[in-house]
């Protein structure tokens, strides 16, 4: 059985048709309110700065450059507080000079423990001006990223660090003072650079006579002429 609709009366008929009647130009369109609502955006943001910020002057701190007694420059990388497993990762950058070493034959040996990881300039993302007294003898960048936590990374490059000075400041095995430092990271990364140092004779390649074998050297006068004369 069908129910009977009943019609509206005719006072809701105009109530309703208030609502589909054009309103003269009263009403801003849509792109109007989104403008208004940029504006008050930004009207509360220039609240903030102008009532807000002020108050920051308080948490002022002067600068003060590192010292001799904190070399360490530790860096870290943040996305906003967003998870990453590269938030994690610590690298930690310290001039070879400012480290606790006893005497030259320990700033070498520490370049040698260091290996790849010594480099005669700061890095770039370092932080660290290349001036005379810090790049005396180069610097020592150490990363980690083994570890879940970002202490816990930071921990084992300090153990590490420590354990690297307290081997250079070791007494005997004077055979460290006789090796050579090997730079073929550094060559490496000029010839990937290609930025000209890769060019035979630029970047400290320049060929010397120890490039050359041995028996190419010329010998002594007296021998080179022994050698043509007939013996007599």
């Amino acid at each position: 059985m069908r129910k009977k609709i009943s019609k509206a009366s005719k006072g809701d008929d105009d109530e309703i048709l208030q609502h589909f009647r054009p309103d003269g130009g009263l009403d801003v369109p849509v792109a109007g309110y989104l403008l208004h609502r940029q504006q008050r955006q930004t009207l509360y943001y220039m609240r903030l700065i102008e009532h807000e910020i002020p108050k920051l002057v308080a948490f002022r701190k002067p600068f003060v450059p590192p010292t001799a007694a904190t070399p360490l420059v530790i860096r870290s990388v943040n996305f906003a507080g967003e998870q990453h497993p590269l938030t994690a990762k610590r690298s930690v950058v310290v001039p070879v000079a400012h480290l606790p070493l006893r005497n030259e034959v320990a700033f070498h040996r520490a370049k040698l423990l260091a290996g790849v990881r010594w480099m005669p300039e700061p890095p770039r993302d370092s932080g660290i001006s290349a001036d005379e007294d810090a790049a005396k003898h180069g610097f020592i960048k150490i990363s980690c990223e083994d570890f879940p936590r970002a202490n816990m990374n930071l921990k084992w490059i300090s153990d590490t660090l420590d354990k690297l000075v307290l081997e250079a400041n070791a007494e005997g095995e004077a055979l460290y003072q006789r090796l050579p430092l090997d730079t073929r990271h550094l060559d490496s990364k000029a010839r990937k650079s290609k930025k000209g140092d890769h060019v035979r004779g630029r970047g400290g390649l320049r060929p010397s006579l120890k490039d050359f074998p041995t028996e190419w050297l010329p010998k002594r006068q007296e021998n080179v002429i022994s050698s043509i004369l007939p013996s007599q």
